[in-house]
């Protein structure tokens, strides 16, 4: 499974990575694996110092490491390539060794491909896809089987939507998108009125705007605006399950893990981070660089730069210090009858001196 797919020497890895080189330049790597199961044709790393102790006894044959591991001086029966950011270069080695297989160009036979639409050069349209009318492809733009694009909805660059994705009408997104199967993009925004007892339901005219290098996980949905805009910042990874609702603006390089949930009209600043299952409430904002811990809901506008858990969400020291006294509240609780106890003894105690008095 984690063959390459493509071999690269210790040298040639350590070069595209502008990377330092340590032991045989030309040994050559078959595979990627974990420090755990690689053997001595593969590359394994190091992108966290808890691991530093199983990369001494590892078997891989070359390891991937930090300037500041300490590992260089270790004494390990592996060639090192060291990097600032072993994370980062993982990233490109799975790029250089894995590429992407090249793909059938054109619209397959059994596609359907409404009136005024626009395709740039080398673009894949799968089959049994829908594409409405006036929809413009970018380059290379490539659309899996069944996927169904409404009208009007333009597709950057290089973006790629996996099977069984839905865009609806007027749908706009930037270069190198990505979007994964189940996912559904401007869908209806949840906006009813309900003066008259039952909900009316308010129509929602609006688009739902993606900018460049923005990822949408499985089964996630954006909802359009009800006027205007729903808005995805560039560089925002969108995880599976995750919730954004109408006339929501999220900010560049945010990350949603998933089953988050962001309520109507919510803005959040950049690089916000919601862990998995928290939740924004509507109309509010979360500032720039705020993170969000698991399960935790923000109900009230956040400082940029803080972090915040619990429900309601607060700064985090302040939930550690409830979460600790809350574990402690049984003993309190027993403490306290035993002082109760001693209180009425020494009552008892007082009544029966005052009688005897």
């Amino acid at each position: 499974m984690a063959e390459l797919q493509q071999t690269l020497t210790l040298g040639e890895l350590s070069d595209a990575l502008g990377g330092e080189c340590i032991g045989d330049a030309g040994f050559v790597i078959r595979g990627v694996k974990p420090l755990a199961v690689a053997g001595a044709d593969d590359l394994s790393f190091v992108t966290n110092p808890k691991y530093v102790a199983a990369a001494k006894t590892t078997q891989a044959g070359a390891l991937l490491i930090a300037k500041d591991s300490g590992l260089e001086s270790a004494g390990l029966n592996a060639g090192l390539i060291v990097v600032d950011d072993p994370h980062l270069a993982l990233a490109r080695v799975l790029e250089l060794g894995f590429p992407e297989s090249n793909r059938e160009t054109g619209v397959h036979p059994t596609a359907i491909v409404g009136k005024g639409c626009t395709m740039g050069a080398d673009t894949s349209v799968g089959p049994y896809c829908v594409v409405g009318d006036d929809v413009v492809l970018g380059d290379r733009v490539r659309l899996g089987a069944r996927v169904n694009v409404g009208d009007g909805c333009v597709l950057g660059a290089d973006s790629a939507i996996y099977p069984g994705v839905v865009l609806y009408d007027r749908v706009v997104m930037g270069q190198r998108c990505v979007v994964h199967s189940g996912a559904v993009i401007g869908s209806d925004g949840f906006g009813y009125a309900s003066a008259t007892g039952l909900p009316t339901k308010i129509r929602q005219v609006g688009r739902v705007v993606l900018g460049d290098d923005v990822e949408v996980g499985a089964n996630s949905a954006i909802d359009r605006a009800m006027l205007e805009e729903t808005v995805i910042g560039s560089g925002t990874k969108i995880d599976n399950l995750v919730q954004v609702g109408h006339n929501v603006v999220v900010g560049e390089g945010c990350l949603l893990c998933g089953q988050a949930g962001i309520a109507g009209s919510a803005v959040l600043g950049d690089r916000v981070v919601l862990a998995g299952q928290a939740g924004v409430s509507g109309h509010l904002e979360v500032g720039s660089g705020v993170q969000v811990a698991a399960k935790s809901a923000v109900l009230q506008t956040t400082t940029p730069g803080s972090i915040v858990a619990g429900i309601p969400a607060r700064p985090i020291r302040d939930w550690q210090r409830q979460d600790v006294a809350t574990k402690r509240l049984p003993e309190l609780m027993r403490r306290v009858r035993q002082l109760e106890r001693a209180q009425e003894v020494k009552d008892v105690d007082s009544d029966q001196d005052a009688d005897s008095g």
